[in-house]
């Protein structure tokens, strides 16, 4: 949390926090328009590229370039996005992915 300097900014500082999360979970609460954002949906409930190549490939989905799915796609589909993945979404995913590290580096 940002330091501040009266209970006022404090109380301003966390109405914003949650009008944040609020965007956040409705942005969560919405259907996959796109097989990209179905990706980027699994990755943000397993918080796991192995779990979500796993996905990736029984649906039968290939790579850019025609080959199996690898985790190394969904870490490059994350950190380059796709035209069709809402770009709050991918800042979602991306917070997970910054999350994850964090609780590692505390092993």
């Amino acid at each position: 949390m940002k330091s501040y300097t009266n209970i006022a900014e404090l109380i301003e500082q966390l109405e914003a926090n949650i009008k944040a999360l609020a965007e956040e979970v409705v942005i969560l609460k919405q259907e996959p328009q796109s097989i990209n954002e179905q990706i980027i949906f699994k990755y943000i409930d397993t918080g796991s590229t192995g779990k979500t190549k796993d996905f990736v490939r029984s649906l039968d989905v290939k790579s850019e370039r025609g080959s199996l799915f690898s985790s190394g796609d969904v870490s490059k589909l994350i950190r380059d996005g796709a035209d069709d993945i809402s770009p709050e979404l991918l800042a979602i995913a991306r917070k997970v992915i910054r999350m994850k590290k964090q609780s590692g580096s505390k092993r």
